[in-house]
């Protein structure tokens, strides 16, 4: 049933989750992980003007190189694709699941509600809404999620 599986990855800890469940699919259907990581050109351009865009976007990248080296790592023996793209990241994920040809993309959420969604946007529900594949959406938790539920 699945054959390309695309995990994008912001390279952040709260990750490893969908990395995990991807990669789990993965085996499960003798499929490709194809891992993408964004660099956000859409946020640069709001950096100030000042700012050094060249030694900017090659940090970016960096980070982009070991959010990828992450998937491939916790993907033992399943064999990765990588690939580091520009743009906003859910046109350009939705773009990267179609140049690959994917059959599923299993991507994480914060599961931000209320002011902060309308504030911020949620990547996972624009791609949900755009994408021609199916989405998979593994909600992960971070530090401070958990420190407000508890209180």
């Amino acid at each position: 049933m699945y054959d390309r599986i695309l995990v994008p990855t912001d390279g952040s800890a709260e990750m490893e989750t969908v990395i995990d469940h991807a990669v789990n699919l993965a085996q499960d259907h003798g499929a490709t992980l194809h891992a993408v990581y964004i660099v956000d050109t859409a946020t640069m351009g709001r950096m100030p003007v000042d700012s050094s865009w060249d030694s900017l976007a090659e940090m970016l990248r960096e980070d982009g190189e070991r959010a990828l080296a992450t998937v491939e790592d916790r993907a033992g023996d399943v064999p990765v694709e990588r690939e580091l793209r520009e743009g906003a990241p859910s046109r350009a994920i939705v773009e990267y699941a179609e140049a690959c040809d994917a059959d599923v993309i299993v991507m994480g959420t914060h599961g931000r509600g209320g002011i902060d969604r309308l504030l911020l946007g949620s990547v996972a529900e624009r791609v949900v809404r755009t994408a021609t594949v199916p989405v998979l959406v593994v909600p992960v938790r971070t530090a401070v999620d958990e420190t407000t539920e508890r209180d």
